[in-house]
């Protein structure tokens, strides 16, 4: 686990900007898919919408940071592209195809494992979390496979089956978007986040627009409906520039755990909008698995906040977080 002992930590008006960011948009994607997903298949609306990114990032890295900033090693290309199709490929694509059949608080609640798959990495790689820390991750864990009980949760489309089956591999997609994310520090990456994100968005782009295609998927501009064209378009701007960046930052410049925690807002801001927009229903399931994840959540971050505390204690203060 990156540490404040380790200096890995940006300024706190960018650090919480970041964050802030990430908690807010991220958790308003999940509608921003289900619209868009209306009337673009969803391999073909993915990759669509990070090649788009791709091509906004390229322009935007070069006005900021100058072209220079895109020129990386072969080994930093390759990890680049490599994350972007676990990141992206894997673990967004899956995301949009799950949205046909899992409610979109269910989605984000599952994807809150996040935290959790990461302390488990930082054990197995010979971190010792606090005891109160490895409590919460099992807490968690058997929240969310309380929720994945059939009859759990009710279908947006097709059977109780679907909703189990989907929401299954979103939870795997979400353990290798946890994975990726916390080796990430260890691997040879470009140094500018910009170009980091760049080439992520291309990758997995590529990976998802290929799937779709091979697998028969086509688009019709004249069918695709203009609530369906405001999703992608959120998606392009807000969810891949803006949100994907900003979490970019985060794991080249924030401890991996305070990264990882737009896996507690989002959530909320999930089942807030599929209530409002979707009237999704929130069955007694729900609620108990919600409360179970979150429990394990609070268990976590309390751990998490000991370990913090006798770090800030041990380094000068100038590198604590402000």
């Amino acid at each position: 686990m990156a540490t404040v002992a380790e200096g890995k930590i940006g300024s706190g008006p960018i650090l919480w900007t970041n964050l802030l960011i990430v908690w807010i948009v991220w958790g308003s994607t999940y509608m921003g898919i289900r619209f868009a997903s209306e009337t673009i298949p969803p391999f073909i609306m993915s990759g669509s919408r990070f090649l788009t990114a791709f091509l906004i990032m390229v322009a935007l890295t070069a006005i900021l940071r100058g072209p220079q900033a895109l020129r990386v090693t072969p080994r930093e290309f390759a990890t680049s592209c490599f994350l972007g199709v676990a990141l992206l490929g894997v673990g967004l694509g899956t995301v949009g195809l799950a949205q046909s059949y899992v409610p979109t608080g269910i989605m984000a609640l599952i994807i809150a494992s996040t935290p959790l798959t990461i302390v488990i990495w930082r054990r197995v790689t010979g971190d010792r979390p606090p005891l109160l820390t490895l409590i919460g991750v099992f807490v968690g864990l058997a929240g969310i496979g309380w929720m994945l009980l059939p009859g759990g949760t009710r279908p947006v489309s097709g059977t109780d089956a679907d909703v189990v089956f989907w929401s299954v591999m979103v939870l795997i997609s979400s353990t290798i978007w946890a994975t990726a994310s916390f080796f990430s520090s260890r691997m040879p990456r470009p140094k500018d986040s910009f170009a980091l994100t760049t080439y992520e968005l291309l990758s997995g782009g590529v990976v998802l627009l290929v799937i779709g295609l091979v697998l028969g998927e086509r688009a019709s501009l004249a069918e695709i409906s203009l609530r369906s064209w405001g999703g992608w378009l959120f998606l392009v701007i807000a969810g891949s520039v803006v949100a994907f960046s900003s979490f970019t930052w985060l794991i080249n410049k924030a401890p991996i755990s305070l990264a990882s925690t737009y896996a507690y807002v989002n959530p909320a801001v999930a089942v807030l909008l599929g209530l409002l927009l979707y009237s999704e229903a929130i069955t007694s399931d729900v609620v108990v698995g919600l409360t179970i994840v979150l429990g394990g959540v609070v268990l976590v971050v309390s751990g998490e906040s000991l370990v913090g505390r006798r770090a800030r204690r041990s380094i000068a203060p100038e590198s604590a977080i402000t």
